[in-house]
């Protein structure tokens, strides 16, 4: 296969070409890849989706994972653990970081992989940070077409972690299998403003930071919410929201945090609620796609521009 250099136009590589580097598990062609569905230019744009239209086909096979929960709860941690503790299973893995972009520079951090160090040295780990751009929903505009190129890549389970910035974080529930809550222990008035909204949509709720002279009060926060949790419905058929206790920085309870999905996994796909989820999922983003063209192509025409400079 090709080997492309750095400083290689990707307009000049043909799709096809792309396409056996991502089925390859190229990780460099498949970040670049990636870098053109992510792109505002119309061109790089539609050459990523000539890509992606050619692997589709290898896509889908992945558990998709959503982490989410407030700043400092250590949603990086428990992400490396449980990445390492898969690729020690031989598993392979992709990690999706939604980084918050400024309002005021329109620029992004994308820090986590340098709080991923470990995980991100494996071969068999792919680290992407996006910025969020204009989308409000906890991931990015393309994150449910990055996911689609990780699965065509071989990724066995992909990992989204959401911004972490409020209860609207309902979008990532739609590019997930399995929405997981972190929460610290105590989870004081900081909490407050994500608890009600993600909690409704969780499947499992992790109380990280369970180390220490922090354990027992993780544990009573662990036992709080087990007892909120039997006021409300589960969002998944046929199974109950369970409340786990880890420790991302020593590495316990991540095997059982994995139990626990896989067997969420189970259980949907023998009562099919896991193929209706994805149905229901792709249905979503056909009208967010067609709802984004609409207001592409609005702003775009020059009877809106030039009627909009009159109305300002």
């Amino acid at each position: 296969m090709k080997k492309f250099e750095t400083s290689e136009k990707l307009e000049k590589i043909s799709a096809e070409e792309l396409a056996k580097g991502v089925l390859s598990g190229d990780r460099g062609i498949l970040a670049r890849v990636i870098t053109l569905i992510e792109s505002s230019s119309r061109e790089k744009r539609k050459l990523g989706t000539e890509v992606l239209e050619k692997v589709k086909a290898y896509a889908g096979k992945s558990i998709r994972i959503a982490i989410t929960g407030a700043p400092g709860v250590g949603k990086s941690s428990l992400i490396e653990a449980l990445g390492m503790f898969l690729i020690r299973a031989g598993k392979k893995i992709s990690v999706l970081t939604i980084d918050p972009t400024s309002s005021i520079s329109g620029g992004s951090i994308l820090g986590d992989k340098t709080r991923m160090e470990r995980l991100a040295g494996e071969k068999n780990a792919f680290i992407r940070p996006t910025p969020t751009g204009d989308s409000l929903g906890g991931i990015a505009a393309r994150t449910r077409e990055v996911i689609a190129l990780c699965e065509a890549a071989g990724s066995d389970a992909v990992i989204i972690e959401t911004v972490g910035a409020g209860q609207i974080e309902i979008e990532a529930r739609y590019a997930s299998d399995v929405y997981i809550l972190v929460l610290q222990p105590g989870g004081g008035d900081e909490l407050q403003g994500i608890k009600k909204g993600v909690v409704e949509i969780s499947d499992l709720i992790v109380v990280n930071k369970a180390d220490g002279d922090l354990e027992s009060e993780a544990k009573l926060t662990a036992r709080a919410y087990e007892e909120a949790l039997s006021y409300l419905k589960p969002t998944t058929e046929g199974w109950r929201v369970k409340t786990l206790l880890v420790s991302a920085l020593e590495e316990k309870g991540i095997d059982k945090l994995w139990a626990e999905i896989s067997a969420l996994i189970s259980i949907t796909r023998a009562n099919g609620f896991f193929q209706k989820r994805r149905k229901e999922q792709i249905a979503y983003w056909v009208d967010a796609a067609v709802k984004d063209g609409l207001i592409e192509r609005f702003f775009r025409d020059s009877r809106i521009l030039k009627a909009r400079r009159e109305l300002i």
